[in-house]
């Protein structure tokens, strides 16, 4: 340690205005090589402004009384008048309720089932095959929920449905009017978010297992340990940063609801609203009614308020616990 430290004060140090010259000469950037790069990235970049950043402005619409005439920056403050709308609502605690309770179990055993089968197609050696089974899984996530909503009706329809038609009559059941009965919907609207969900969630756990390295499991192996303990003591530890980057950031949705799912599946049924309204499909029903768009912008910054909130602790509490993991 010495002789490094003899080393560097013995070696000498050029002019200091040479020296920075010689600095500007070699680190002269070249804009004119970028403009090419600037060039293509402006498309995403302008696509960006209009879809993230223009809307932010209609925030003001939350806090005003909207006169068209006037326009948003003419008409008249309104104070908190507009998110009085949404509390005020004899139905405001049953869609407040089924927006976080959903929101909860899709969170849990969304990522307990998703986890699941990536590890199991992690287990598959046959690259064809795993390529399959990947695609199957992933297919329903890039449909629209339009198109699942038409699914889910060939198999619910009260009259031409599939379960009534060929499942139910075939045992000797009676027919069940699905779309009147809301006993059914929880398990309904669960299995159509999972079945749809799965396959983008795997994916990225999957892609997270994969770069885990092989060692590890051969290590394991030689030491007699079995598949699930592998699993518990490898695989699961070693996800642990992606799944708390995940929940994270599903818990910043939780007060959000995906508006296809809550109202493309259930076709929008009144006799369903005790079990299938969220905030979004209440907003937009009042906003198609009532024509309020402050009552819906007052209802997107809360949701944006709160999301944001809860980030924020949920990120606390990770960093608590495991520094390395939080986000920020």
């Amino acid at each position: 340690m010495e002789e490094t430290e003899q080393e560097r004060e013995t070696v000498p140090v050029p002019e200091s205005g040479i020296n920075l010259e010689v600095i500007m000469k070699r680190t002269k950037i070249k804009w004119g090589e970028f403009i090419p790069l600037y060039i293509m990235a402006l498309p995403g970049l302008i696509y960006l402004f209009c879809n993230n950043y223009m809307p932010m402005f209609g925030v003001l619409l939350a806090f005003k009384k909207l006169d068209v005439r006037k326009g948003i920056l003419g008409s008249d403050w309104a104070g908190l008048n507009n998110f009085k709308f949404l509390f005020q609502s004899s139905t405001a605690f049953t869609i407040i309720r089924n927006t976080v309770l959903y929101n909860v179990v899709f969170i849990v055993l969304g990522m307990v089932i998703s986890v699941t089968f990536a590890i199991l197609l992690n287990e598959i050696r046959s690259r064809l095959v795993s390529s399959v089974y990947q695609s199957l899984v992933l297919i329903p996530f890039l449909m629209s929920w339009v198109v699942v909503s038409y699914l889910s009706y060939a198999l619910l329809a009260n009259d031409t449905g599939l379960i009534n038609n060929s499942i139910l009559k075939a045992l000797g059941m009676e027919t069940v009017n699905w779309y009147m009965e809301k006993k059914y919907w929880p398990f309904i609207l669960f299995f159509c978010n999972i079945w749809k969900s799965t396959g983008y969630s795997m994916i990225i756990y999957y892609s997270s297992i994969v770069g885990i390295s092989k060692e590890y499991y051969e290590a394991a192996a030689v030491d007699g340990a079995t598949k699930w303990q592998q699993i518990r003591k490898i695989t699961l530890p070693l996800l642990k940063p992606t799944l708390i980057t995940m929940t994270i950031l599903s818990v910043g949705r939780i007060f959000a609801s995906d508006f296809g799912l809550f109202y493309q599946i259930p076709r929008n049924s009144g006799a369903l609203y005790g079990v299938t309204q969220t905030i979004d499909v209440y907003v937009y029903n009042a906003l198609m009614k009532n024509g309020d768009f402050g009552m819906s912008s007052a209802a997107s910054v809360f949701q944006a308020a709160v999301g944001f909130v809860l980030v924020v602790t949920t990120n606390a509490i990770a960093r608590r616990y495991s520094k390395d993991n939080a986000i920020f």
